[in-house]
């Protein structure tokens, strides 16, 4: 703070005037500093949510595909690769992918990527599937492109 001194009658006086331009920028600087570390810790902390929302989406996926699986003894084919969520995959009945009005769904809403990216589902003959991801992050020892198959989740 910055302090003036002066006397009246024999006694000392001091007035405060305020804080001195440097004591300002000193504080703005921690304030953007601290604010600085907060909006990064918070990017890093959603990025690692949509992950673990991807990581779920695709359990879940895998899921409805071994019910689809038990029942009619093959996965729902799909030659070339195809959007989940989009068009004609947004839900998996009896029938295998339909794009509304599931009757007997095994996944009524096909989960869509949190992000920019999509869920690519590929399965040529209805013996085994792919279904293509991508981390933004690193996930346990998972990072980058993932593919689910009946094996599990495997890093590509």
């Amino acid at each position: 703070m910055y302090e003036k001194s002066f006397s009246k009658g024999g006694e000392m006086f001091m007035k405060k005037r305020g804080f001195t331009l440097i004591e300002l920028l000193v504080v703005i600087a921690i304030i953007g500093l601290l604010s600085t570390l907060s909006v990064v810790a918070l990017g890093t902390a959603r990025e690692r949510a949509r992950d673990a929302v991807r990581l779920s989406d695709l359990r879940t996926i895998s899921i409805a595909l071994e019910l689809y699986y038990n029942e009619n003894s093959a996965y729902p084919t799909a030659a070339t690769a195809v959007t989940l969520g989009a068009g004609n995959y947004a839900c998996l009945n009896v029938s295998g992918w339909d794009a509304t009005g599931c009757t007997t769904p095994y996944l009524e809403s096909v989960p869509v990527d949190p992000g920019s990216n999509d869920y690519s589902y590929t399965s040529a003959d209805g013996s085994t599937y792919t279904v293509d991801a991508a981390l933004e992050g690193i996930s346990g020892d998972l990072d980058g492109t993932i593919q689910l198959s009946p094996s599990g989740i495997l890093d590509v």
